[in-house]
């Protein structure tokens, strides 16, 4: 066998092992998006109603409480930032990055101090080998998220807000997340969790021009605001997480397919030049022997002579 036609083989052994490997990962993110999308949908209804709780609280009382009541002069922000452990999903955690970049942007120049704070190994080393100034991170469990990892997320975030500004507090709190919209369409988004916008929270309740009961509330409205407020942080945050994996996973999914399909081409290819090579082998063979058949009948015929 010809130099040649050996390394083509060695290529063809080589892709043909990738390609089992892309498609064993293509399937098993394919697996993990129906069950992230249940957990998803199961999130959904306990959100929308605390959602619905905080809203009537915010406006059947006058109560100013950082859950819901702006600051007359905000100085300080912080942005939670959820991208990937892991790679091999396509732009799926540059893209999340790109989105928190835009926001930090943004809120620098409207003259906001910003603490960052990341989920994901992805995007704390981007920050990493920049040298920016991270205010805390959490990894090793994005693929699959529970409450007690949007717990840990949230504390130290609900800390800040009720902290003032100049004991290291922040007046906002916003979230950048992948929102997963379909196996094809999986979009970074960005969202002030707080202070709450009543109208974006009466929209996501679906109570958008309802007339809401009056309620009493005990001890105060301020009380329960403040058993609310950690609550709707956490679930908000568990929300984004489950949205983020179940995006990540199908960028996982996008991304193998693209790799098996491509591996696929390539060997059609490799096949066609280890063809060509073995013809053009036989070829020489053949004119090596009908060459070395007519020199020995030349020699023989001037022989006999």
């Amino acid at each position: 066998m010809g130099a040649q036609l050996r390394v083509y083989k060695r290529r063809i052994k080589s892709v043909t092992a990738t390609k089992k490997i892309t498609k064993a990962m293509e399937m098993i993110a394919a697996s993990r998006i129906v069950k992230a999308q249940r957990h998803v949908a199961a999130s959904t209804p306990y959100a929308t109603e605390l959602t619905r709780a905080v809203t009537a609280v915010a406006t059947g009382s006058n109560t100013k409480h950082p859950l819901t009541t702006e600051a007359d002069a905000p100085t300080r922000a912080a942005v939670l930032l959820i991208t990937s452990d892991r790679g091999l999903a396509g732009g799926y955690s540059s893209n999340a990055i790109k989105a928190a970049e835009r926001l930090t942007e943004r809120l620098r120049g409207e003259g906001k101090e910003v603490d960052t704070y990341i989920v994901g190994r992805k995007g704390v080393a981007y920050y990493g080998f920049r040298e920016r100034k991270i205010a805390d991170s959490w990894s090793g469990f994005t693929d699959n998220p529970t409450y007690a990892d949007a717990k840990k997320v949230a504390a130290p975030l609900i800390e800040a807000v009720q902290q003032d500004t100049a004991e290291g507090g922040v007046d906002e709190l916003h979230i950048v997340f992948t929102e997963f919209i379909s196996m094809l369409t999986q979009t970074p988004v960005q969202n002030r969790l707080l202070p709450l916008s009543l109208e974006q929270a009466a929209e996501e309740s679906g109570t958008k021009g309802e007339i809401l009961p009056l309620f009493d509330f005990e001890p105060s409205a301020e009380d329960v605001l403040d058993a609310l407020l950690p609550r709707y942080v956490e679930s908000r945050i568990y929300n984004a997480l489950l949205q983020a994996a179940a995006s990540k996973h199908a960028a996982t999914r996008r991304a193998m397919k693209s790799a098996t399909d491509n591996a696929g081409e390539l060997i059609k290819t490799l096949s066609r030049l280890a063809n060509a090579a073995r013809q053009a082998e036989i070829t020489q063979e053949i004119s090596e022997i009908v060459g070395g058949a007519s020199a020995l009948a030349d020699a023989t015929a001037g022989s006999d002579k």
